[in-house]
């Protein structure tokens, strides 16, 4: 299989140079993350006050539903990757019909907010790969075109087969959760080692493990943990789970929160023109990407 340029070997960890870490950590902590447990930016992640009433709805069904037996499912149904072959544009067709019911911020088909995302971070400079995977994250939603809920597609993730931590939004709605009362489960570290790592931890089920899985042979290491971790909010927004964390990982997190204010941020009423910026995305894609994914 072709592979697109690689930053070095996925086992040896990425990190930002130490001035550029430090500036980053700097704008994170005074510009969209000022404080654990206060709002990034005001207006954007409002769950106290969502825009739209299915966002609460939402949450309900899927921190009841999300337990470690159902994600042990999805992951045996779904991680044969033997459904269907497509096109990253032909993904991208399915996505414009849908409407993300756990977003707060912003009613635009997913196409747009894709689109918006890899145009903020294209402006802005960064690598070729960053870009595309401003274009790809979301990609994982065409579980919907499996019949999947979504419920079971988006919104934000977190660890299953462990406490749930107090800083998940709508963290009230895991009281019928039957994995809160499994004591196997609802201790800290649960059924997994402390600093294990996060790829040996089962998140819940959704868009963002599932797209890691197709596009895991072709993209840089931090660009798959964006995808995989872009909304892990507990983790890289809060700082919970760190005691799940190995090293790698720790490495990695800078990424993952240099990607989150494009995916937050960007989100603008004004859609981006497709049919002009259709020919730089086919040659984007095409450079890391084979003609099909196996979904």
């Amino acid at each position: 299989m072709a592979h697109g340029p690689t930053l070095q070997d996925s086992n040896s960890p990425t990190v930002l140079s130490n001035d550029a870490g430090e500036a980053w950590e700097s704008f994170i902590e005074e510009s969209v993350y000022p404080t654990p447990g206060t709002p990034a930016k005001e207006g954007y992640r409002d769950y106290a006050n969502p825009k739209r009433d299915t966002v609460r709805a939402f949450y309900e069904q899927n921190h009841r539903f999300q337990t470690y037996d159902f994600v042990r499912r999805k992951r045996a149904e779904y991680l044969k990757l033997n459904r269907k072959q497509m096109s990253v544009e032909q993904a991208l067709a399915f996505l414009n019909t849908l409407v993300d019911d756990s977003d707060p911020d912003i009613e635009l088909d997913q196409l747009q907010h894709l689109l918006q995302t890899s145009e903020a971070i294209r402006a802005d400079g960064h690598e070729r790969w960053f870009v595309l995977v401003g274009l790809l994250h979301d990609l994982g939603k065409v579980l919907c075109l499996f019949g999947e809920p979504q419920w079971a597609v988006v919104g934000d993730t977190f660890p299953v087969g462990c406490r749930f931590s107090d800083r998940i939004v709508y963290n009230e709605f895991f009281a019928a959760n039957p994995d809160a009362e499994n004591p196997w489960y609802n201790s800290e570290t649960g059924v997994y080692e402390r600093n294990c790592g996060l790829r040996n931890v089962r998140m819940s089920w959704g868009h963002d493990e599932y797209l890691y899985h197709v596009v895991r042979d072709y993209l840089p290491e931090p660009a798959l943990y964006m995808i995989r971790y872009h909304s892990f909010y507990a983790w890289h927004r809060e700082g919970e789970y760190d005691y799940l964390c190995d090293d790698h990982d720790r490495a990695m997190l800078p990424w993952v929160q240099k990607f989150n204010p494009y995916d937050l941020y960007s989100k603008c009423p004004t859609p981006p023109n497709w049919s002009e910026l259709r020919p730089y995305y086919q040659e984007l894609v095409a450079e890391y990407l084979p003609e099909t994914l196996a979904f």
